[in-house]
């Protein structure tokens, strides 16, 4: 029988209450060090939820340093070329509240930012955030309410820098992924071709 938790207080009942350590991590203002962490990151993920409670989480890469610092309580992400959909922005503007998670490659900790985020189409430092010739059309800007370290627990747990414990040929091909799970009109060939060694190459276009 499934039993649920439906309150704050068995919740805490049954984890437990948070260390002094991991309640007071937490800061509003970026230091040093996370200045450094962020000029090193060359991946997050960008979590929002719109004004019904939908959520979307979303993958964000780039050449390290990708999301700029604009002041101590101010970064931005820079958008580039992809599907399209936007989720995660029209979230932004229904409701600007986000969580982001920064990685390092190889490192078990990481560093995470809540805050609220706005989107903005152009300003002086969008310069700073050009890529192999793309400058990017829009930019999140989070201020920050939020800024800690996470500890290295999942990481250690699920092993994911293990190269040891990677099995990427666990299931078929995005192009066999994408004919059989999407059924698209194009036939397999032409998706193989077009998610080949092109795909990389166009990923700023």
């Amino acid at each position: 029988m499934t039993v649920e938790i439906t309150s704050h207080e068995e919740l805490r009942e049954l984890l437990g209450t948070p260390t002094a350590r991991a309640v007071d991590k937490e800061r509003t203002r970026l230091h040093v060090r996370d200045r450094q962490w962020l000029a090193a990151s060359p991946f997050c993920l960008v979590a929002t939820a719109g004004a019904d409670g939908t959520c979307d989480v979303s993958p964000k890469g780039d050449p390290p340093g990708f999301a700029l610092v604009l002041d101590d309580q101010t970064i931005a992400i820079p958008e580039r070329p992809g599907n399209r959909r936007a989720d995660g922005y029209r979230n932004i503007l229904d409701n600007p509240h986000v969580g982001l998670i920064f990685l390092i490659p190889g490192r078990t900790d990481t560093l995470r930012i809540n805050g609220r985020a706005r989107l903005v189409r152009d300003a002086p430092w969008f310069d700073d955030m050009v890529v192999r010739g793309h400058r990017p059309v829009l930019a999140v800007v989070v201020e920050i309410e939020q800024v800690f370290y996470h500890c290295a627990k999942a990481f250690l747990r699920s092993e994911l820098w293990q190269p040891e414990t990677w099995q990427p040929d666990v299931l078929p091909t995005r192009a066999r992924l994408v004919k059989e799970v999407e059924a698209p009109a194009e036939s397999l060939a032409d998706l193989e071709r077009h998610y080949g060694p092109d795909y990389a190459r166009n990923i700023y276009v």
